[in-house]
């Protein structure tokens, strides 16, 4: 029998656990209601955009608007929609225009933590759909079986979410129903709407320019870098700030056991829809730019849907052991299991969405083999930086300089670098383009041995 103290301890360790469970299933039920209120707050912004049209002096309603404006208005101004039946595809309501923009920096506040760990099912076939198992992501990265996870979850549901008359949802298509629905801030339907830009990104056709210009010259890199790369032993690649998940992906095809690692609920849950839902190429349709009414040369571009995916994932080629990890990159893979673990660490507009970019260098040389490869694209836009109102708020801001110098320090020597100009998320039919001059580099590890001499 335990001393009094050790079961105190494991009292108090199973109580933090299941407040923690608690907290990050009340988060998820608001990042899934963001998601269910996006039609909702969609037509409130097309009201607002009739009020004004409604306030306009007769002469300067004279020009032909793009939509009747006229239709579905009752006796009292007010204008009622009809929308689709709900078919599962939380993206592709149809609305028209609206307001909200999307830049890297607002990535920042799509950062509704995650701690759950995905693994995509082995032996994909071009008829399978992709699969992905849940589990419970800790502190330490550790991966439940998924019965036991599943028994966690459940009673986490049971325990903590519950509509208002104490029901409790029995499967996850339960928290569509209405009665689940909370009413979020704009704010968070806002992030729906910039992972709809991260949609045309990483999944569309149209997103092919801007992934040419981040993803393909890393993945050029990967395939100089290790040209014998065999199924036997095939060399892994961790991704940290996979998003939506498309460069792990590419990172798999190229023979790699990749790892996709993401904080955020917002791209968590999109990233699982595209990977497990997905039967074909270009089956879900969205509207991506409606939502911003500034810069548009034209009213068909500002409308004009975007399919996706453009490829179909379970057909992609993926190599056996792929996976998207969630969770906050410090806390998993601080963990000494994760320790000299990986041949490659790929970032990609990834290292300033740190509160400490040194933490995160530190923990990139910490989890590379002897000899392993750190490849970086993206600019110094630090998510923190400025933060007016919270000084406890923590944000380390160094130049391109001195993060280079921090790199040495922890055992890098720079191979390769260069500039590379990019966009990010960009209506590439706006007429604001904000670009990007971006770092790129290639860096590796110096094993202990040459370390210690060179010193």
């Amino acid at each position: 029998m335990k001393p009094r103290q050790e079961q105190e301890e494991d009292e108090e360790r199973l109580r933090q656990r299941k407040l923690e469970e608690s907290l990050e299933i009340k988060s998820l039920r608001r990042i899934v209601s963001a998601y269910l209120n996006y039609a909702e707050a969609a037509e409130e912004d097309v009201k607002r955009y009739e009020r004004s049209f409604r306030k306009l002096p007769p002469s300067h309603k004279a020009f032909e608007p793009p939509l009747d404006m006229s239709q579905d208005i009752d006796d009292s101004g007010e204008l009622h929609f009809e929308w689709p039946p709900n078919d599962g595809n939380v993206c592709s309501h149809e609305s028209t225009t609206a307001r909200g923009s999307c830049s890297k920096l607002d990535e920042a506040c799509c950062g509704e933590s995650s701690n759950v760990m995905s693994k995509l099912a082995e032996g994909l076939t071009a008829n399978e759909e992709v699969q992905i198992e849940g589990c419970h992501g800790s502190d330490t990265g550790s991966c439940l079986a998924g019965e036991e996870n599943n028994k966690m979850t459940a009673e986490c549901c049971g325990n903590h979410v519950s509509d208002s008359n104490g029901n409790v949802p029995s499967s996850p298509r339960d928290w569509l129903d209405p009665s689940f629905q909370l009413h979020v801030p704009l704010v968070d339907v806002d992030k729906v709407r910039c992972i709809l830009r991260n949609i045309v990104r990483d999944w569309a056709a149209e997103g092919q320019k801007e992934r040419d210009q981040c993803y393909k010259p890393i993945l050029e890199e990967l395939n100089s870098l290790f040209p014998s790369r065999c199924n036997k032993s095939p060399p892994t690649c961790l991704v940290p700030g996979a998003g939506l998940g498309r460069l792990a992906l590419e990172i798999s095809c190229l023979g790699f056991v990749s790892q996709g690692n993401e904080f955020s609920y917002y791209m968590m849950i999109c990233s699982s829809f595209i990977l497990n839902q997905t039967q074909n190429a270009g089956e879900w349709t969205i509207y991506p730019w409606i939502h911003s009414n500034c810069n548009s040369l034209s009213d068909s571009d500002q409308l004009r849907p975007v399919s996706f995916p453009d490829i179909h994932p379970a057909s992609a080629g993926i190599t056996e052991g792929f996976s998207m990890c969630g969770g906050d990159f410090v806390e998993v893979y601080s963990d000494p299991s994760q320790v000299g673990v990986w041949d490659a660490v790929v970032t990609c507009f990834f290292i300033d969405t740190a509160h400490n970019i040194v933490e995160y260098i530190e923990i990139i040389s910490r989890i590379l083999k002897d000899g392993g490869v750190w490849i970086n694209l993206g600019p110094l836009l630090y998510h923190f930086a400025d933060m007016y109102g919270q000084e406890d708020e923590m944000s380390i801001e160094l130049s391109l300089e001195d993060v280079k110098c921090v790199a040495f320090n922890y055992g890098f020597e720079v191979e390769k670098e260069k500039t590379i100009e990019t966009t990010y998320t960009t209506n590439p039919r706006s007429m604001m383009q904000n670009r990007y001059f971006a770092a790129f580099w290639t860096m590796r590890k110096k094993s202990a041995a040459v370390e210690k001499h060179s010193t």
